[in-house]
């Protein structure tokens, strides 16, 4: 047999991400035609086809997203006419209105933006979140009854209230007005309010459907100032809180999200919101090394990596009115006092995720948690914040490939929890699978929340075991990485990044464009920061030999790559001492698919894993290249190039499928690779 053993030091310096790469069929003649009509190079032709488009009107409505008519919000959503007239009437006659927010991104800048609006209209306004620790997401009966004795006549909610029947039944029962303004998925009971602004109620076909909650609220707010005739000067701040909670709640790019988060983004660096100003300056976005001071635009990364990070740290860890101050306040120096404390809070909110990850990671380790096996993930500890466990299990999904669920103890009677999926297995389905197991549960194909008793959590795992096995295969405990094309590294300039600005924003339903190039020579790599690794990769171009520089973020795990790989990644532009490079941002890489120039068919290699003798070597096999590894007991493990499956045995007609994925024939081919690539040329 192949020696299966193998110390933990070689499993963390020899092991690569398990990916599945799925790559785009070419499509030479369309991709052509549309760089033709477009005036781009066939490679961003290959990218529009990647993204459904077929036609030059299609192409033109994509990169040009301003040049299409759009149909009035007042004629999509039904209740929009109904909902600024209650508005408008409370305005009036100075009736008090309360807006019920969220703790997220979305329902934060939400909030912010209707107090803003309101304000602007002279109205009697106020707000409250529901407390993320004790009470969970949504209106609920006892913020109703705080606002009537209060006195409020209109509740509007943001980002919230489309389940919440029991609470706004009991504020009708109140005589208070309802006007709810949500995007989550439609209940099979609508609630009893006076008016509902959802997306989802309206056709699939309607460029407004993809709107997250800020987006329902920017329809409303400008509707209203439109009908009040106050519109001027309001537009442009609230796009610019439109385009924070859009991108930060993951909201698809396209329809008139792309539109109007691509003219918010041209707005922000000359924000005229204090506190988006305070918070860019202290997220060091202008100054950041990969944004150019004084930029013309913000790309959504500097939201989702910097800027929306900062807002969302406090909705899960601290008081989300720290946030709305900061998006309200004119005062420049409250709005840096804001700032720096959604700096501080996000700094603290990083150390949790990191100590709660490194838990999690030591806790599937020590207890060798087979996850083929169990085809998903179930970790529960004590002391763990729930308001940030949510981050982990998307951290977890990402290393490991499979649906994660993370709790952690209320109390030692109860747990709370929160999932992650992937494409394959719907979380929403996996929760109404252990419903009789669960208190409160909800969520949606891709992620989810929940509570049970602790006593029910070995029935949990085992449930969630069963639906796994119910719906995933082993070949898809694996990441899965969409590539856009092939290309060389000598394609790799400014004139194809430049070309590449025309596909953005890029998020959501609108991926950064990723390529990939074979057979890449790994020239230099070292760590850098918190477990990053720089590398210098180069690649032999006919006579040419073209080199570039590359990131791989919290790749420290996979230190050091083999000297050759397949590359996946994204282009980014750095800039460095006043002097700007476009490198890659590595986002996925495995052994070579192509052969390996140096071996000849007849090259073979002898080297040494684990004090033990193999010999390797590249084959002609019917249809492609296969490497082939023979240990001192004269069996054999063949591989066809570019397969994650290869075949043990004495005999090919006997041998054994294996995965070679699994850790130790893995590191068992990187070593083989490397012995071949030493070969003399």
């Amino acid at each position: 047999m192949l020696n299966r053993s193998n110390t933990k030091s070689s499993h963390r310096s020899q092991r690569l991400p398990t990916q599945r790469w799925q790559i785009y069929s070419e499509q030479t003649e369309l991709a052509q035609k549309l760089a033709e009509a477009t005036q781009l190079s066939p490679i961003v032709g290959q990218l529009l086809a990647n993204r459904g488009i077929e036609t030059l009107e299609q192409a033109q409505a994509f990169l040009e997203p301003e040049s299409q008519i759009l149909p009035s919000p007042l004629e999509e959503f039904s209740d929009l006419a109904l909902s600024v007239e209650l508005l408008h009437s409370a305005i009036a006659h100075q009736q008090k209105i309360a807006i019920c927010g969220d703790y997220d991104a979305d329902g934060m800048t939400s909030t912010a933006l209707l107090l803003r609006s309101l304000r602007w209209l002279g109205a009697n306004v106020d707000y409250a979140i529901p407390s993320r620790m004790h009470e969970g997401y949504g209106i609920n009966q006892r913020i109703v009854e705080e606002f009537k004795r209060e006195g409020v006549e209109l509740i509007l909610t943001v980002d919230n209230g489309i389940s919440a029947y029991d609470a706004i039944a009991k504020a009708r029962e109140l005589d208070l007005k309802v006007i709810v303004t949500d995007h989550h998925d439609i209940p099979q009971q609508l609630p009893p309010a006076n008016a509902i602004l959802n997306p989802k109620l309206i056709p699939e076909s309607s460029p407004y459907r993809g709107l997250a909650g800020v987006g329902v609220a920017y329809i409303l707010a400008v509707s209203l100032a439109q009908k009040l005739g106050q519109i001027a000067g309001l537009v442009k701040p609230l796009l610019e809180l439109f385009t924070l909670g859009t991108i930060a709640d993951l909201a698809p790019l396209t329809g008139v999200n792309r539109r109007w988060v691509k003219r918010g983004l041209g707005l922000l660096p000359q924000s005229q919101l204090a506190g988006v100003q305070a918070l860019i300056q202290v997220a060091g976005v202008q100054n950041n090394t990969n944004s150019a001071v004084n930029a013309k635009s913000l790309k959504p990364d500097d939201i989702g990596f910097r800027l929306g990070p900062r807002i969302n740290a406090v909705g899960r860890i601290a008081d989300p009115q720290i946030v709305i101050d900061l998006l309200t306040t004119d005062d420049m120096g409250i709005a840096l006092e804001r700032a720096m404390q959604c700096e501080q809070i996000n700094q603290h909110r990083q150390q949790l995720c990191e100590q709660i990850e490194q838990e999690a990671i030591a806790y599937i380790e020590q207890n060798q948690i087979d996850l083929l096996e169990e085809r998903v993930l179930v970790v529960v500890q004590a002391d763990w914040h729930h308001g940030v466990i949510g981050i982990v299990a998307s951290r977890l999904v990402e290393r490991y490939g499979v649906p994660v669920f993370i709790g952690t103890y209320e109390d030692e009677h109860h747990i709370r929890g929160s999932a992650r999926g992937i494409p394959e297995f719907h979380v929403f389905a996996a929760l109404e699978f252990c419903q009789n197991l669960l208190g409160k549960f909800g969520g949606h194909k891709a992620a989810g929340g929940f509570s049970l008793p602790a006593e029910n959590l070995t029935a949990l795992r085992s449930r969630l075991r069963e639906f796994a096995h119910q719906c995933l295969q082993v070949e898809h405990l694996k990441p899965l990485l969409k590539i856009d094309a092939q290309a060389n590294l000598s394609q790799i300039d400014r004139q194809l990044y430049k070309q590449l600005d025309a596909l953005h924003p890029c998020g959501i339903d609108n991926p950064n464009p990723l390529f990939w190039t074979a057979n890449v020579e790994v020239v230099e790599q070292r760590i850098v920061g918190k477990g990053h690794i720089k590398l210098k990769l180069a690649h032999n171009e006919r006579t040419q030999r073209f080199e570039v520089n590359a990131i791989a973020w919290r790749w420290g795990d996979y230190f050091p790559l083999p000297p050759r790989i397949d590359i996946a990644y994204c282009l980014r532009e750095n800039t460095w001492n006043g002097n700007t490079t476009i490198e890659l941002e590595l986002v996925g890489v495995r052994l070579p698919t192509q052969p390996i120039k140096t071996a000849s068919p007849s090259s073979k290699a002898v080297f040494y894993y684990n004090q033990r003798r193999y010999i390797c070597g590249i084959f002609a096999s019917s249809s492609t290249a296969e490497l082939r590894i023979k240990n001192d007991q004269g069996q054999i493990l063949a591989i066809a190039q570019g397969d994650s499956t290869g075949f043990l045995g004495t005999k090919r007609e006997t041998a054994q499928q294996v995965d070679i994925t699994r850790s130790h024939f893995h590191q068992l081919v990187i070593a083989a690779y490397t012995a071949l690539n030493q070969l003399p040329k």
